[in-house]
């Protein structure tokens, strides 16, 4: 089952995260090893926006809408919970 739900991210997930409006570029990573407590870890996405604003408005629009569609098709492959953390690099 993880192969197939990785497999689903790179084939589902990722396409619709590059598509999110004003995105510049995104990275997803599997974790191979997490000390605990962060175990149930088990994919981070980054995305990276211009600014703040475009953030705001690639969160309002439409793309994301199809974003969370396409998370909404993988979900069954996982239990867990999702962590939205926007911060900037320093």
């Amino acid at each position: 089952m993880e192969d197939a739900f990785f497999g689903a991210v790179r084939a589902r997930l990722i396409p619709a995260w590059q598509q999110m409006l004003h995105a510049q570029d995104v990275r997803v990573f599997r974790p191979w090893d997490i000390e605990a407590p962060g175990a149930d870890v088990f994919l981070v996405q980054e995305i990276d926006y211009p600014s703040r604003d475009a953030i705001s408005e690639a969160l309002a629009s439409d793309r994301r809408v199809m974003a969370m569609e396409a998370l909404a098709s993988v979900q069954h492959m996982y239990t867990g919970s999702h962590h939205h953390i926007i911060y900037e690099r320093l």
